[in-house]
């Protein structure tokens, strides 16, 4: 795997946060026949919170993860990475990083969602030791919650 360092997301990232946003949802728009709420997230106040950070690669942004503590977990919001990036491992090494960070924090666990349609993710998250545990319909999208002990 290449090389890769993860850093907290600063201002002058914020261009190619939105741009890998886009590539990375716009294939799930047909899908769910409108666009995932991450292709319409704040970016900018998240930037200014400290809650996104962001992998680099031979000196370009390849993806971004949005995260945060809430009560006794980590809750994973987003998580992105450039289409032509995919398979190489960064987003595995972004969910791992934000699962270190909760550990080190001693928060007791991650959670997240993806949206039903995105079927690639269904099946991802178990293999990395994500339970789901509940299933919802939120703001108009068909929503499945994951959590995973760290």
């Amino acid at each position: 795997m290449p090389t890769i360092e993860i850093r907290p997301a600063c201002e002058t990232d914020l261009i190619d946060i939105q741009s890998c946003a886009r590539q990375a949802y716009e294939k799930y728009v047909p899908r769910m026949d409108r666009e995932p709420a991450p292709m319409h997230a704040d970016f900018e106040s998240l930037i200014a919170k400290g809650c996104i950070d962001v992998a680099i690669c031979e000196s370009l942004l390849v993806g971004y993860v949005v995260f945060y503590p809430e009560g006794s977990h980590f809750s994973l919001e987003n998580i992105a990475v450039l289409p032509e990036c995919n398979g190489r491992g960064f987003g595995r090494c972004l969910i791992e990083h934000v699962e270190r960070i909760a550990k080190d924090a001693r928060h007791e666990a991650v959670e997240l969602y993806t949206n039903e349609a995105m079927t690639e993710n269904l099946s991802m998250y178990p293999k990395m030791g994500y339970v789901e545990v509940e299933r919802r319909r939120e703001v108009g999208f068909n929503r499945v919650y994951f959590r995973k002990q760290v």
